[in-house]
Parts: structure tokens; C-alpha cells; sequence
């Protein structure tokens, strides 16, 4: 493949998650917050799926590691 994808947007989601993570890590959050930031994160793990489909899409083939439904 010639062209290079545009994964900046997938890379953003991934940072937010990771950013995420490690704040839940810390446990530091009150459990409203906690609650709250697992929410976000499933919000930006749906995203972040929907973006490697259409990177797939783009690609015309499926991404290494994404399994195809029967």
C-alpha cells in the first residue's frame, strides 16, 4: 500500500484512554468519578472501533488482528 492512513484521530482516542487509565489507576477519584470516567472510556472505546473500521474501509482491506463476523 502506497498511501499512508491518517490514524491521528485514532491515535487521539488511544491517548485519551490511556490517559484515563492511568487516572483510574491513581485511585484517587471519588467512586462517582471513577464511575463517571468509565463511562467516558466505554464512549471512546466505541469511537475508537468505529474509527478502525473505517480505517479499514479506507484501506480496502481488513486491519491486522480485526477478525471478520460470519
Amino acid at each position: 500500500m502506497s498511501e499512508q492512513l491518517d490514524t491521528s484521530h485514532l491515535d487521539a482516542l488511544v491517548e485519551r484512554l490511556e490517559r484515563a487509565a492511568e487516572q483510574l489507576r491513581t485511585g484517587e477519584l471519588s467512586p462517582d468519578a471513577a464511575a463517571s470516567l468509565v463511562e467516558d472510556c466505554a464512549s471512546l472505546a466505541g469511537q475508537a472501533s468505529a474509527e478502525l473500521e473505517r480505517l479499514g474501509r479506507d484501506a480496502g482491506r481488513e486491519l491486522p488482528g480485526q477478525d471478520s463476523l460470519l
